[in-house]
């Protein structure tokens, strides 16, 4: 295939000979692939509470997106479903960063993203998560810390060959901290490693590679990972871990390893669903929505809407903390996604048919892949979870007695939200906790 071929890869740029753009402190390089930072540009400090409108735009597309991929499933068994709306929603930020013409106002309608300030609210929301960075290696999974680790990184590989516009490498060292790795995607042996190591490293070794295929033809490519780890206020007590029924859509019972608690936090319930924030340590809850549905648990993950999400966010960020009795099953589960679809029935066709509208990227850019990794591990003492995706163009006294209760006994939904932003950084549905 001609060198001079549409961009197929992910999301970064380069103009590799002369400029790129800075990449997060705490991301490792990968071997042999040298990292290129924009010359004479810095990412600017900014502060989330100057954005509040555009704060709030976010969190709502990140719900529209959580539900969205809620609904694709991705290729979850058993109906269990994890997936990070934020990861995807930062891809496409940094995607949108180079847009023009009717895809960047397709992506700018479909994904409700701010008018005014949009680079500079991410760059906001990404200087916020980073008061909790730390390295992925360093955390004992078996015992989460107290201090939460939130780790995002943003990668850029780009082809020797192709021109990436220095204005749009400028905007990505400016606003989301990014710098370019220069390669050769037809050296398959060396760039598909690079990339693999990159994405392992950043999500702990969790996530060992790329969720999208391969591809030789590609000559851009754009990943974002998260990765968190953090343990729970109050750890649940591993004795009294025990066997419970728990019922399936469709009217199966099962028995799961359940989790048992008393404590404070937030409660709230409305005609439809019952909710809480369960808190970390510090910095982040996860928030545990049971849908309506009886004893069947008839009620799906498609229940939980993006506008449900925003109700329970409402009445949560404003519901008193209360004792709460909460059974909660542990769960371990993974999904991939292939976005693509995910984009289609978002309705972002223009931006997946365009070669013209990212020219500012690459000349003649077309996206070709767009796939998403994610994984959570739910227990005892607290949580682990990562995502990567890419885009492809080519106590001693006693306790009160517990007012409130929530029983998750039957398939439900949850998110990890920075508490800080409201940003819901991983969301997922549990069907089947085994």
């Amino acid at each position: 295939m001609n060198r001079v071929r549409k961009a197929t890869t992910l999301l970064a740029a380069a103009a590799l000979a002369t400029s790129s753009a800075t990449i997060s402190a705490c991301a490792p390089q990968p071997a042999d692939v040298g990292l290129l930072t924009a010359d004479g540009v810095t990412r600017v400090s900014v502060q989330t509470a100057d954005y509040p409108a555009q704060r709030e735009a976010f969190n709502v597309s990140a719900r529209k997106l959580s539900a969205a991929l809620l609904a694709d499933g991705g290729d979850a068994t058993n109906g269990n479903v994890v997936s990070s709306p934020a990861s995807l929603l930062i891809a496409l930020s940094m995607l949108r960063a180079g847009a023009s013409g009717p895809t960047a106002a397709e992506m700018d309608a479909v994904l409700g993203l701010p008018a005014e300030g949009r680079d500079e609210a991410m760059n906001a929301l990404l200087a916020s998560l980073e008061k909790f960075d730390g390295d992925p290696s360093s955390v004992d999974e078996d015992n989460p810390p107290r201090t939460p680790v939130m780790h995002a990184a943003n990668g850029l590989f780009v082809d020797k060959g192709v021109p990436t516009g220095e204005g749009y490498l400028a905007t990505l060292a400016k606003h989301f901290g990014t710098g370019v790795y220069p390669v050769s995607f037809q050296d398959e042996a060396v760039t598909k490693p690079a990339i693999d190591q990159w994405v392992s490293k950043n999500t702990g070794g969790r996530i060992k590679k790329a969720p999208a295929q391969y591809d030789p033809d590609n000559t851009f490519s754009l990943l974002n990972t998260l990765y968190f780890a953090a343990a729970w206020q109050e750890p649940f007590d591993a004795s009294d871990t025990r066997d419970a029924p728990f019922t399936k859509a469709g009217g199966e019972v099962i028995n799961v390893p359940t989790m048992h608690t008393g404590t404070s936090m937030a409660y709230a319930e409305a005609p439809g669903w019952k909710a809480v924030d369960l808190p970390y340590a510090e910095g982040f809850v996860m928030r545990l929505i049971l849908p309506d549905g009886g004893a069947s648990g008839s009620a799906g993950s498609a229940a939980v809407s993006a506008e449900v999400l925003g109700q329970v966010a409402a009445k949560l960020s404003m519901a008193p903390v209360d004792m709460v009795y909460l059974q909660l099953p542990k769960w371990d589960h993974k999904t991939t996604f292939e976005l693509r679809k995910v984009f289609e029935t978002l309705g972002l066709n223009q931006m997946l048919a365009t070669d013209k509208d990212f020219n500012a990227i690459q000349p003649d850019m077309k996206l070709t892949q767009a796939a998403q990794a994610a994984n959570i591990t739910v227990a005892e003492k607290g949580t682990i979870a990562s995502a990567v995706t890419q885009l492809n163009a080519v106590g001693s006294a006693a306790a009160p007695e517990p007012q409130r209760e929530l029983i998750l006994d039957r398939p439900f939904h949850y998110e990890i939200v920075h508490v800080e932003t409201g940003m819901p950084l991983f969301t997922g549905w549990v069907a089947d906790p085994r």
